[in-house]
């Protein structure tokens, strides 16, 4: 029971916008295959039990389990999914070492979002059946209200949300796995269509196909297998209600709640100074702005002045989406978080190429399933 979480194999495929010549199937077993080279091991021997992160909704099929253990070698294997982030998924894999029962487990997520014929329809039926739904809105409206509440609450200012974007964007292109890296101005971002006032399509990141696979094992399986890993010290998550009548729309406590579990775990009593960088959710513009503050990385009245004055970028006192996050990789639904926490472990082995930062020893990862919803997880992790 009291033995670390290691991190002993990744494996992620190339994010693109349209992926007509792969299945998902073969996305995930690209991603697959290169988890269990790194890794070193072979998964209908090495593994003990697997974890998918899917939803069935946008799958477009029922007990998606069925469809996964060919392309993963889990024939015959414990296997389950997990319909929420990808970081649920390792908070899951991570508990199910912790119980002894098992020395390794998979986790893996994926997108083919470029399947998808009606994607809006199928975040029509988060909304609460009975009184949102048969408003016939947008889901995006969730989005547009709370970016402008917690735009004015705290005195954001458009330029600031203008400047993730950028700053984003432009990380993505250091990121050869990146779908939508592109150099950006404010002036291509005040010239962005609008979506749902004020938010416009360049505050939301857009869809990607793509996988990832994830190798953790208990210490003593890490040091059988002769392999320095990268440590999970931590992770928490919580899972609020979906209704908007009674959120916080300014706060996301649920954010601060999933933190404080990881921070605890983690032996974490001062978040702001604990971490050399973060791979944060930024499904939209603000929500990156939101989640710095609600993980107590920086205050809620601070936060404009902290991204204004460069303090989250590459060179800056805590770099945060090095990698590009969700606007500059690809929004891939429920592997969002698990390519945020990809990235994360690149970096801390020093594999992240021209997107390398120097010396870091320490982050933090937190994911958003996204709308209409209230849930969320983080993970701490050390070299």
């Amino acid at each position: 029971m009291s033995e670390r979480i290691a991190i002993i194999g990744i494996g992620a495929t190339q994010f693109r916008t349209i992926t007509p010549d792969v299945s998902y199937k073969e996305l995930m077993f690209e991603a697959a295959v290169k988890a269990y080279r790194d890794a070193g091991i072979d998964p209908r021997k090495d593994v003990g039990t697997f974890v998918t992160c899917a939803e069935d909704y946008i799958e477009g099929v029922s007990i998606f389990d069925e469809y996964v253990p060919d392309q993963l070698g889990a024939v015959l294997k414990p296997m389950h999914t997990i319909p929420g982030d990808g970081l649920h998924g390792i908070a899951t894999a991570a508990m199910m070492l912790r119980t002894g029962r098992f020395e390794t487990a998979v986790v893996e997520a994926h997108a083919k979002a470029s399947n998808l014929v009606t994607p809006d329809g199928i975040m029509a039926c988060a909304q609460d059946p009975v009184f949102v739904r048969p408003l016939g809105l947008n889901t995006h409206f969730v989005a547009g209200l709370e970016m402008n509440r917690f735009c004015q609450e705290f005195a954001v200012d458009p330029d600031v949300c203008g400047k993730v974007v950028i700053k984003n964007r432009g990380n993505a292109l250091r990121n050869p796995l990146a779908a939508h890296g592109v150099e950006l101005t404010l002036t291509d971002y005040y010239d962005s269509r609008p979506v749902s006032a004020p938010l416009s399509e360049l505050d939301c990141a857009q869809p990607a196909d793509g996988a990832i696979a994830v190798v953790l094992a208990t210490e003593t399986k890490a040091a059988e297998l002769g392999i320095e890993p990268v440590w999970l010290t931590g992770f928490g998550w919580c899972n609020g209600a979906s209704d908007l009548e009674g959120r916080d729309w300014a706060t996301p406590a649920y954010v601060t709640t999933a933190a404080d579990i990881a921070y605890r775990m983690a032996g974490i009593s001062a978040p702001r100074t604990a971490f050399d960088f973060a791979e944060i959710d930024d499904t939209f513009s603000y929500k990156e702005l939101q989640h710095l503050a609600a993980l107590r990385l920086c205050s809620f009245d601070r936060v404009s002045d902290w991204v204004s004055d460069g303090s989250t970028e590459v060179d800056g006192e805590l770099p945060v989406n090095v990698s590009g996050g969700a606007i500059g990789m690809g929004h891939l639904y429920e592997a969002t978080g698990l390519a945020r926490f990809y990235c994360a472990v690149q970096q801390l082995r020093g594999t992240a190429g021209r997107a390398q930062l120097d010396e870091v020893e320490s982050c933090l990862v937190q994911g958003w399933r996204g709308l209409p919803t209230a849930s969320t997880a983080c993970a701490v992790l050390e070299v």
